[in-house]
């Protein structure tokens, strides 16, 4: 069982920053690919970043490629989203997520993840 817990959400600017957090409960949280998925209002969750178990390899939805930047600290059992020149279209709930298979981004996409934290806020202002 995996417990994950996000932080660093709020109110920001459009064109400004955010990094967001994902603190993981599991003692294997090594052996787990990370992801990012986010729900804005009105809509289906969605599939935004997936990072495997040793950092070496990240998925990105076309969407935010080149904005969007997953990292992983294993050391810290932890998980970030870098959020650059954020966009009100970036306005979500951002859920941190963990998955015991190594997969691809169409599989997340379809599939999701096995245990997902309960999302952290971002909202976008113009």
């Amino acid at each position: 069982q995996v417990q994950l817990v996000e932080s660093g959400g709020g109110l920001v600017q459009a064109g400004e920053s955010v990094r967001l957090s994902c603190a993981a409960s599991a003692r294997t949280f090594s052996s787990y690919t990370m992801g990012w998925f986010r729900q804005a209002p009105g809509k289906e969750r969605e599939f935004v970043a997936a990072i495997n178990w040793s950092g070496t390899s990240t998925y990105y939805a076309d969407s935010v490629k080149g904005r969007f930047t997953i990292s992983r600290d294993n050391a810290k059992n932890t998980v970030y989203l870098q959020i650059d020149s954020l966009k009100p279209e970036d306005t979500a709930v951002y859920y941190c997520a963990a998955s015991q298979i190594s997969g691809t981004t169409t599989y997340y996409t379809r599939y999701g993840m096995d245990y997902w934290g309960k999302g952290t806020l971002v909202t976008v202002s113009a």
